[in-house]
């Protein structure tokens, strides 16, 4: 998840970055903008929820969103630079090309993992339930025999956690089930696609106005319960208008996690002001660029649907 990852991710690198000289406001920042990528780079929760509550493939969802993902990272890494380069910040000695080279080599089992996943699920080998499977079983062999980082005395704790995660993923998944029964009872969709009908005619103009108010909902909501409250409301809408519900159900992912660096709430900011000991105020400014940057991407997608829509096609073939 994207908490989890930046949590980790923050641990490690932001004392780093303040011994190298970065501002931490900045670092915080990055860090934070970087995490968010995770839910929309297979494999994700979000979109396993929003593929039970939306009645999508996941198999789809976790295939379009690789490009989406990348320009996400690519966006915070233009960005970075372009402030590095501003804000005149000395950059860190770099490594020797045969360092660099070493260093790939040794985590290249780890690196491997999201190919044999999709790679697996693309070709049929296995399905999204039993990739899960795979990369357990896979994650295990590597950490305990090759790189030999896990060990046997760790595995019950290991199994315990991982007990846990399941079970609040599959409370999630049944809430979503509940509350997509609860709205379609209450007849929400018919009130909610009512009042977006002037935007039917046009898929782009409809995106737009989705999107803007995904944003608004996504400053105040987490990013589970908004998927469980908006996917039954915005899917019959998005299928009366004939839009591809994987490339909303990504586009949809991809807003979710920006509101995790959106104020007031902005999980992943909490997180990096914890571990920076930093005020949220401080911590917005130094994500604030980050955060354009994704927005722009975002929007980009939304413009251009193609860019999502055409490489699925070519992964699905």
């Amino acid at each position: 998840s994207a908490v989890a990852d930046t949590a980790a991710l923050a641990a490690l690198l932001i004392p780093m970055m303040r011994a190298a000289g970065y501002g931490i406001n900045r670092s915080a920042g990055l860090i934070a903008s970087g995490g968010i990528i995770a839910p929309v780079i297979p494999p994700s929760i979000g979109m396993i929820i929003f593929g039970v509550a939306g009645n999508v493939s996941i198999t789809k969802l976790f295939l379009a969103g690789i490009v989406p993902g990348v320009l996400m990272g690519a966006a915070v890494g233009l960005t970075w630079w372009w402030l590095a380069k501003n804000e005149k910040v000395l950059p860190a000695p770099k490594l020797a090309m045969p360092q660099r080279l070493k260093i790939t080599a040794e985590g290249s089992l780890a690196l491997a993992l999201p190919v044999v996943i999709i790679g697996g699920m693309k070709f049929g080998v296995f399905t999204p339930t039993e990739a899960a499977v795979v990369a357990a079983v896979y994650s295990f062999a590597v950490g305990m025999f090759v790189y030999r980082e896990l060990k046997w005395s760790e595995l019950y704790q290991l199994v315990l956690t991982a007990g846990k995660t399941t079970a609040v993923v599959m409370f999630l998944v049944a809430a979503a089930m509940v509350s997509a029964w609860l709205i379609t009872v209450a007849n929400i969709p018919t009130e909610v696609a009512d009042m977006l009908e002037p935007f039917m005619g046009s898929k782009i103009l409809l995106m737009l106005v989705m999107m803007v108010l995904i944003v608004v909902v996504g400053t105040a909501l987490d990013f589970t319960p908004t998927v469980l409250i908006l996917t039954p409301v915005l899917m019959p809408v998005v299928l009366k208008a004939g839009i591809d519900p994987v490339y909303f159900g990504v586009m949809f992912i991809m807003n979710n996690a920006i509101g995790l660096i959106t104020p007031p709430v902005g999980t992943v900011l909490n997180v990096v002001c914890g571990v920076a000991k930093i005020s949220m105020d401080d911590a917005f400014k130094g994500v604030l660029p980050f955060l354009m940057a994704q927005l722009a991407v975002m929007f980009l997608l939304v413009l251009f649907p193609q860019i999502v829509t055409v490489p699925l096609h070519w992964w699905m073939r």
